[in-house]
């Protein structure tokens, strides 16, 4: 019988994992930047993310999402990642948490 894997301690880890990405042109990392929209899970442990950039001409367009791909498929129980990226909403500073306001010194 095939181990049951838990969603919400599997989303625990994607986060984690999305942590530790940073947006080259800024210092904290694209969770807290506010750059992920949505992450879900399926029951056959495919993810799909929902993101943005910073700004369409965002220089790592090409290569922030594929890294991002990459990391979470490297999850256990991971079966496949894809990452999507819309610019509705459009990114802005409200999106980003605290602790990134607080890391670039706008609080």
């Amino acid at each position: 019988m095939e181990q049951e894997i838990d969603t919400t301690e599997l989303g625990e880890s994607i986060v984690k994992i999305l942590k530790t990405i940073y947006d080259p042109e800024i210092p904290v990392d694209i969770y807290e930047l506010g750059l992920i929209y949505d992450v879900m899970v399926n029951t056959d442990y495919e993810v799909k993310i929902l993101m943005t950039l910073t700004s369409p001409n965002c220089p790592v367009a090409e290569s922030l999402p594929r890294e991002v791909e990459e990391k979470v498929k490297s999850i256990e129980h991971v079966k496949d990642a894809e990452v999507e990226i819309t610019f509705d909403p459009p990114w802005s500073k409200d999106l980003m948490s605290e602790e990134a306001k607080l890391e670039l010194g706008m609080l």
